[in-house]
């Protein structure tokens, strides 16, 4: 048995079982990716983010909010009885980063869409300890006062298209669409109408209580209202995912 002070101090030793070391959890991290459809769960439901919930995302991420909250509800009793059913790595599909993580400053958010009211979201995000009194997140008053910009929304899908996002340009890809998503879901996913659909979605929803404007509260509150939602999980046993892991 080789002692720790020998690999220490023989620097040869050291390299070599380093590099072994890292090439055991290169290939660990690396070959299943060659599986990936195996992995990848086999549900209905799961569909590209609307122009105005892709909005919302991005808008998210500019603030900065997956720094103190995760989206990945873990396979534990106790997350199943705060959170609901663990994530699956098809709800994550179209991310594009993906918002799994450890880093839980705030609640998991994967499954947060409608658990509060659009009224409790704004209210929320205006003046946090209003709704919640031991709360240490910011305010984000300037979310109900911005306009939003939404002139490049068909940009942003086409960028995403390239990575693989199902969103279409073409007679081909909008009919493929339709046959897998249905033809409510295909429209909105449709690179050519992404503004209508956008302003379409926002005036609909009045996500931010306001109907006379459209701000980048309205597409925050309508990304995270969509959160953990498409999955309709009393369809499926718990066995059914047990097969993809």
């Amino acid at each position: 048995m080789i002692k720790h002070e020998s690999i220490e101090t023989n620097i040869g030793l050291l390299i070599i079982l380093s590099l072994l070391a890292m090439g055991i959890g290169g290939l660990v991290e690396i070959v299943p990716l060659f599986y990936i459809n195996d992995t990848v769960e086999k549900v209905d439901g799961v569909r590209p983010y609307t122009p105005l919930e892709l909005r919302g995302r991005d808008i998210y991420q500019r603030e900065g909010c997956y720094l103190c909250h995760s989206q990945m509800v873990r396979p534990f009793r106790d997350e199943d009885l705060r959170y609901g059913h663990y994530s699956l790595a098809a709800e994550s599909q179209y991310d594009h980063p993906f918002q799994w993580g450890s880093k839980r400053t705030g609640p998991d958010l994967a499954r947060v869409g409608g658990k509060y009211s659009n009224e409790w979201h704004v209210q929320h995000l205006i003046a946090p300890r209003s709704v919640v009194p031991e709360s240490i997140m910011p305010n984000y008053p300037w979310l109900a006062k911005n306009e939003l910009r939404y002139a490049d929304i068909a940009a942003r899908m086409r960028a995403l298209k390239r990575t693989g996002v199902p969103y279409s340009e073409t007679p081909e890809e909008y009919e493929a669409n339709v046959k897998k998503f249905g033809k409510e879901v295909a429209d909105m996913l449709d690179i050519n109408h992404a503004e209508r659909n956008l302003i379409r979605q926002a005036e609909a929803g009045n996500y931010d209580g306001d109907p006379s404007r459209l701000t980048e509260m309205d597409a925050l509150v309508a990304y995270l209202q969509m959160l953990g939602t498409l999955v309709d999980f009393s369809k499926y046993d718990e066995g059914y995912f047990a097969q993809f892991r």
